[in-house]
């Protein structure tokens, strides 16, 4: 196995951005349509600069009254539209640092809605394309998200989740049932070792499933962040 990133969702307000920050490889950066502000996106582009680590774009619909966690249906144009834009706010920050974007992320709703669906997943690969070809697409494990964006001609990234349970279909747990959430870091950890090394996660229902684990993300708002961030970063520098 090659070198396993680490990458959390930053510049959502959460304000442990700093805390968890010098234990990641990657940041997703929100750009403002579901959390975050010019200043917000400032300040977590600076602190990537000081830690050594990799940006992205966290797109997202733009929906911050329900954090981009509510699903939409919109035309495709205006998906693709609404990446771009987001690609456009958060360069123009990077820029002032002379730090390249590395990769995009969609968040939420826009990111679960896209694993599933062939044509959205291809809208927002195609977007990011069109922006920049050397964009990493970072997307469910094995989702549609990954194959479209490989099939047009862009690096996909498969992402697993420490700090979310899986669905036997390989979906995350939706946020609205029972156990979608791990707020144990002895579990996540446990879960983190066993996509590692086993290339398999548990589901809820206990049914083991295969799972490609490029890039590990746990949630900076979550209950236990900076901890999960802290045990989660000894594990990959001992597996990497």
């Amino acid at each position: 196995m090659g070198r396993i990133d680490f990458n959390c969702d930053m510049g959502e307000g959460i304000g442990n951005d700093a805390l968890i920050m010098p234990f990641i490889s990657s940041a997703s950066i929100a750009c403002g349509y579901h959390a975050g502000d010019p200043a917000e996106m400032y300040q977590a582009v600076s602190l990537a600069v000081k830690n050594n680590v990799s940006v992205g774009a966290h797109v997202s619909y733009f929906d911050k009254e329900n954090f981009g966690r509510t699903e939409m249906n919109l035309p495709e144009p205006e998906v693709y539209e609404l990446i771009q834009q987001q690609l456009i706010i958060l360069k123009e920050i990077t820029d002032i640092f002379d730090l390249p974007l590395r990769h995009v992320k969609p968040h939420g709703a826009l990111y679960n809605q896209s694993a599933k669906n062939i044509r959205l997943a291809r809208t927002i690969a195609t977007a990011i394309k069109d922006f920049d070809e050397h964009l990493i697409l970072f997307g469910l494990s094995g989702s549609h998200s990954i194959r479209e964006a490989g099939s047009i001609g862009i690096k996909p990234c498969n992402e697993v989740f420490a700090d979310r349970t899986y669905q036997d279909d390989g979906s995350l747990t939706p946020r609205s049932e029972p156990h979608a959430l791990i707020d144990d870091p002895r579990i996540a950890v446990r879960q983190v070792l066993q996509m590692i090394r086993g290339g398999t996660v548990q589901t809820v229902n206990g049914k083991i499933i295969p799972i490609i684990a490029e890039t590990i993300c746990i949630h900076s708002d979550g209950n236990h962040a900076v901890e999960f961030a802290k045990s989660i970063h000894s594990v990959i520098l001992s597996e990497n």
